[in-house]
C-alpha cells in the first residue's frame, strides 16, 4: 500500500511573503524620511537601501525606479485617506458627528505622518504622469467625501464653496510639518480640531 502524501504547508510562502511586505513598507517609510528630509533629488536607490537595510540592488526587487518608489508612497497614502474618509462617514450616521470624526481622522494622519505631507507638498511635481494623475484623482474623490457631508449640513451653500471649505481645512490641518512644534501633541491635536471645525461652520 502507497504511504500517503503529506498535503503541502503554505507556511514557507506565506512567511516568505510576509517578509516581502515588510521589507517594501521598510523601504516606503525610509522614502518619506529621506525624501522629507533631502528632497526626491537628493535621494539616491543606495540612499533608500541603506536605510531600509538592504542594498540597492535589492530595492528594485520591489520598485522598478527611485520615481517607483514616489510613486508608490503618495498613492496609497491618498488610497489610506480615501478608504479611511468612506468607513469614518459609513460608520457615522449623523452628519455632525461624521464631521467631527472625519477632523479627528485627518488630524490623525497629519500628527502621524508629517514627512508624507512634505514630500506631497514638494515633490508632486516628480510623479509620473500616471501616478500624478492617480494621486489627484483619489485626492478629489476625498474632497468629496467631506462635501457630502458638509452638504447635509449646509444644504443652502453651494458645493463649490463647500469644496473651498474642506480644502482650506486641509491646509490647516496639514500645517504641522511646520507648526506643530512647540506643543505637546495632545495640545496640538485639540488646537488643530478645534480650528478645523470652526473653519468648515461648525
Amino acid at each position: 500500500m502507497a504511504e500517503p502524501v503529506a498535503a503541502p504547508t503554505t507556511a514557507p510562502t506565506t512567511a516568505r511573503l510576509r517578509a516581502k511586505a515588510e521589507r517594501r513598507a521598510a523601504l516606503l517609510t525610509a522614502a518619506a524620511t529621506l525624501f522629507a528630509r533631502h528632497g526626491f533629488d537628493g535621494v539616491s536607490i543606495e540612499d533608500l537601501g541603506s536605510s531600509a537595510g538592504v542594498s540597492g540592488p535589492a530595492v528594485y526587487r520591489h520598485f522598478r525606479s527611485k520615481q517607483a518608489v514616489l510613486g508608490a508612497l503618495l498613492v496609497e497614502v491618498s488610497e489610506r485617506l480615501l478608504t479611511g474618509g468612506r468607513a469614518v462617514v459609513a460608520s457615522t450616521p449623523d452628519a455632525a458627528a461624521a464631521l467631527a470624526a472625519l477632523v479627528r481622522f485627518h488630524v490623525d494622519f497629519a500628527l502621524a505622518e508629517p514627512d508624507v505631507i512634505r514630500v506631497q507638498d514638494r515633490d508632486l511635481a516628480a510623479l509620473s504622469d500616471l501616478d500624478r494623475d492617480a494621486v489627484r484623482d483619489l485626492q478629489r474623490r476625498y474632497v468629496e467625501v467631506w462635501v457630502d457631508v458638509l452638504t447635509r449640513l449646509h444644504p443652502t451653500v453651494d458645493r463649490a464653496e463647500l469644496r473651498l471649505r474642506a480644502q482650506a481645512t486641509f491646509g490647516l490641518m496639514n500645517s504641522t510639518p511646520h507648526s506643530a512644534r512647540s506643543l505637546t501633541g495632545a495640545r496640538t491635536r485639540t488646537v488643530l480640531e478645534q480650528m478645523a471645525l470652526a473653519a468648515l461652520g461648525r
